[in-house]
């Protein structure tokens, strides 16, 4: 039988069977679309966390109170240590380590800012001049914080586009006093954009300096610590160079962890990886599944289409030509579902990039070809077996039965 007449005599039976084969169809192609769907969501986590470490540069080092060793799990995000990271331990480190080009250390709180009879919650960042270029933030109003010595205060804030907006409208801020608790800023600089970081949304922040904060939320510890290393200085040596001097401050007990942004890619990476073949993996379930479910409708199809099968191999059709018969028929569903499968998936996934804007969702090639290739396998090998069955048919049974 030629390749046409195969297609079209399999096309024929198809139609014939409307409610079978479109829910095999059906099947399929939600089990594709599933693939496309988890493999994009996990693609677009990947981007969006290397993204945020990207920022950062791979000349940057943050140091974070705690360490693994000592504590016996992750090191603390909210900076609790067996020793707290001081203003005046940054002040050495500056001295006493060569390759330091620019050190913005943090302090985080949050409280009610107003102006007039406007207030709104919001982050506050305690910080220096150096956080902005270091974060590659970007000044749309005035001016960043001024250059202060570490310890200094000042009663100055930058804010976010957002805290501006619902504080002042389309007023300006710049010039404008603001109260934080009990204290009041002079705004000096509006921050351009959003500056998401990590879910927060730094549009909606006030950034005064890190010795002010200290005293807004009577706190003496550092949240963590951002540090520029200079040029044609490597990065694990400042590292090393930052820890000895650090242990040395602390009594000995080295209680700090240093993360360097290129490190925590590679690991990233890795992980998110491995976490989209996971989730890819998980839909390839379901196309097992619809596998299993191609082979339940094509046993039904030969139970109900002994008489055919009889008349086929009375005509002379070779036991390996009624095999294929059924098994084009099987593919040529899992084909169809596939591509119907992939073009639901994609939809989706544009969706997803248009409500998300900030999160990268991408299907990779690889993942296209293989739910493709796993549909269409999956539907061959199912329907092996009931296809076989119909091939090992003697003419004379077949024609017998009714």
């Amino acid at each position: 039988m030629r390749l046409f007449d195969l297609l079209r005599f399999s096309l024929l039976a198809l139609r014939r069977q409307r409610f079978r084969s479109s829910m095999l169809l059906t099947a399929v192609s939600l089990g594709v679309a599933a693939v496309i769907v988890l493999t994009a969501l996990g693609e677009g986590a990947r981007g969006y966390v290397l993204g945020e470490f990207a920022y950062l540069g791979k000349d940057t080092v943050v140091m974070i109170p705690g360490r693994k060793e000592t504590t016996g799990g992750m090191p603390p995000m909210t900076g609790v240590a067996a020793h707290a990271i001081t203003l005046e331990e940054m002040e050495v480190l500056q001295r006493a380590v060569p390759g330091i080009t620019a050190l913005a250390p943090m302090v985080l709180g949050n409280g009610p800012v107003s102006f007039n009879a406007r207030e709104r919650d919001s982050m506050v960042i305690g910080t220096t001049a150096a956080f902005f270029p270091l974060r590659d933030l970007a000044i749309a109003q005035g001016s960043p914080l001024p250059e202060l010595a570490l310890g200094e205060g000042m009663q100055v804030a930058v804010i976010g586009q957002t805290l501006k907006e619902a504080l002042f409208d389309s007023g300006r801020a710049v010039g404008q006093w603001i109260r934080l608790h009990d204290y009041r800023f002079r705004v000096v600089g509006v921050l351009a954009g959003t500056g998401d970081s990590f879910g927060a949304d730094l549009s909606e922040a006030v950034f005064i300096p890190v010795a002010s904060a200290q005293a807004v939320f009577n706190v003496h510890g550092l949240f963590r610590v951002m540090l520029k290393v200079r040029e044609n200085h490597q990065v694990e040596t400042v590292k090393s160079a930052i820890e000895k001097q650090m242990q040395a401050l602390h009594n000995g007990d080295l209680d700090v962890t240093l993360i360097s942004p290129d490190a925590m890619l590679s690991t990233f990476d890795s992980i998110l990886r491995v976490m989209t073949l996971g989730v890819a993996g998980i839909g390839a379930i379901s196309l097992v599944v619809s596998g299993i479910l191609v082979m339940n409708v094509t046993l039904m199809s030969v139970k109900q289409r002994t008489a055919e099968i009889g008349l086929l191999k009375a005509l002379g059709a070779p036991a390996s030509q009624v095999r294929t018969l059924f098994l084009t028929e099987a593919g040529l569903v899992a084909a169809a579902g596939a591509v119907l499968g992939i073009v639901a998936g994609q939809l989706l996934v544009l969706v997803g990039r248009q409500l998300y804007p900030d999160v990268p969702f991408a299907t990779p090639a690889w993942a296209l070809w293989a739910s493709l290739a796993l549909a269409v396998g999956t539907a061959l090998l199912f329907a092996w077996l009931p296809a076989q069955q119909a091939a090992n048919m003697e003419p004379v049974d077949a024609l017998g039965k009714k």
